[in-house]
């Protein structure tokens, strides 16, 4: 009996792990297909790009964005195309040809680029803004507490080997795009005269981009047969404006002679118009002077009330003309800074430093070195520009100003992107512009560093930084930071 009871408590204990067992292997089946469902839905939520998606995902990307160019469109790829699969390949280098076809930066055009194309105009908005909001922040903060860091010893040092580093960096630039881009004469021969126009002769970058770019046009869209034609049509054009001159003449003697006789029409009725104000003057005065008089009272009192208010609204006035002409400036070299943010480095010293004085050359160099070491794009020196300007406002309508032009037209072209690529006279203008931003680039090194380096150590830092730059191929941020750092401990020992 006892081993029977025994035997029967065996099985039911068996019997009853075994459903256990099988519970809980179902309940483990259960909680693996939810998780498998959770991963399928979160997969589909991060493709699905969404406003707040997208500005996080490139505020992201602006706040370890160091290095610029082509560091930032690496991560951008990685984030577009690997991560979240918003793009395939073939569409994120299209869309990459054409953010390297307008001006601005290559990485805020794309990012522009991409949030156009996920999300329309609003995705635009938020995927830029999420992509120099950090630099922005960033840059403010630099630019309050500048002063402070030039009180400090030796900080003078510590921005001598950051200049000498981004006048490296430029150089190394302008030689690997030289190398891609000039391949004629008459590219060398653009290059040469965009340098020595802005480095030299302080030409404007626009003059120089617009003869550029015309040029380019010229070259693409007349051969040699239509120059010989121009050259056969020039003796026509000639005899036509030789035609168009005598006629010119005859009608300008027959208008002369129409006017002499009007003129003594004109004097006899004038010297009878007098005759009767002579006449009826002297009944009127009294009236007159008793209107002139109480007119005059009125004119005191509203002058004085205008003097008031135009001297309240003085400092507001002014105020808002500063920043008007702040915006006008940079929104102009926003809109020629093909090539990426180098390129306005000697317009915006031109305005800034030169015409309006707002900075000096060494704190315009300062700037620019600043923007390096900031992440995101290098335009974000503007900030600093307008901070210095304006205080807080002056840096918001300066960032505004600086990277709306490239985000209007990458917008714009996004919505025609096959006219704009197949555009015969878009793609001639650009080859134009492509030789001179070369030159603009040399311009811009030679800039900084006449300002930035006053020594022969940063002469043999900037050596060093281009060996570095072109042998290694390191993150530009780290060449500059370390170039600060070399200068400023050599500054230590008495060097």
């Amino acid at each position: 009996m006892c081993l029977f009871l025994h035997v029967y408590f065996v099985r039911v204990l068996v019997n009853g792990s075994a459903t256990r067992a099988s519970r809980i292997r179902g309940r483990v089946r259960n909680i693996r297909r939810r998780v498998r469902d959770a991963r399928t839905r979160l997969e589909q939520i991060s493709r699905t790009a969404t406003l707040g998606g997208l500005f996080l995902s490139f505020l992201k990307i602006g706040l370890v964005g160091f290095g610029g160019g082509l560091a930032v469109i690496a991560q951008v790829r990685a984030l577009a195309v690997r991560k979240r699969h918003w793009l395939t390949d073939a569409e994120f280098v299209e869309g990459l040809a054409l953010a390297q076809s307008l001006p601005g930066t290559s990485a805020g055009n794309s990012v522009t680029y991409i949030g156009f194309r996920l999300r329309g105009w609003r995705g635009a908005c938020v995927s830029m803004a999420g992509f120099i909001l950090p630099s922005m922040l960033m840059m403010i903060a630099l630019a309050i507490l500048y002063r402070h860091l030039r009180a400090l010893p030796d900080t003078d040092r510590l921005f001598h080997g950051l200049n000498a580093a981004v006048v490296a960096l430029i150089l190394v630039t302008t030689w690997r795009m030289g190398r891609n881009i000039l391949n004629k004469r008459w590219q060398w021969f653009i290059a040469v005269l965009a340098f020595a126009a802005v480095a030299l002769l302080d030409a404007t970058v626009i003059e120089v981009v617009l003869l550029a770019g015309l040029f380019g046009i010229y070259m693409d869209s007349f051969a040699e047969k239509q120059l010989q034609r121009l050259r056969g049509l020039r003796v026509i054009v000639s005899r036509r404006r030789a035609r168009i001159r005598v006629r010119m003449a005859i009608r300008r003697r027959a208008r002369a002679r129409h006017g002499f006789i009007g003129g003594y029409l004109m004097r006899a009725l004038a010297e009878q118009r007098v005759r009767q104000v002579a006449e009826n003057g002297r009944e009127g005065e009294a009236q007159v002077a008793d209107e002139v008089e109480a007119s005059s009272q009125q004119h005191s009192d509203s002058r004085l009330r205008s003097i008031g208010v135009f001297a309240l609204a003085m400092p507001i006035l002014s105020k808002l003309g500063l920043l008007l002409t702040l915006a006008i400036i940079l929104c102009r070299t926003g809109a020629i800074t093909f090539g990426g943010g180098f390129v306005m480095i000697p317009q915006m010293e031109s305005e800034v430093v030169n015409t309006h004085h707002w900075l000096s050359h060494q704190e315009f160099a300062d700037a620019t070195a600043l923007g390096q070491i900031t992440p995101g794009p290098v335009l974000i020196t503007a900030t600093f520009i307008g901070y210095r300007v304006a205080g807080t406002l002056g840096a918001l309508v300066a960032t505004l100003s600086i990277f709306a032009p490239a985000f209007l037209m990458t917008i714009t072209a996004a919505s025609s992107l096959k006219r704009f690529r197949t555009n015969p006279q878009v793609q001639s203008f650009l080859r134009g512009i492509a030789p001179a931003v070369v030159g603009l680039l040399a311009a811009a090194a030679f800039s900084i560093g006449r300002a930035g380096i006053h020594t022969w150590i940063g002469i043999i830092i900037t050596v060093v930084a281009v060996f570095v730059l072109v042998r290694f191929r390191p993150n530009a941020f780290w060449v500059i930071l370390g170039a600060g750092v070399v200068r400023f401990l050599l500054g230590l020992i008495r060097w």
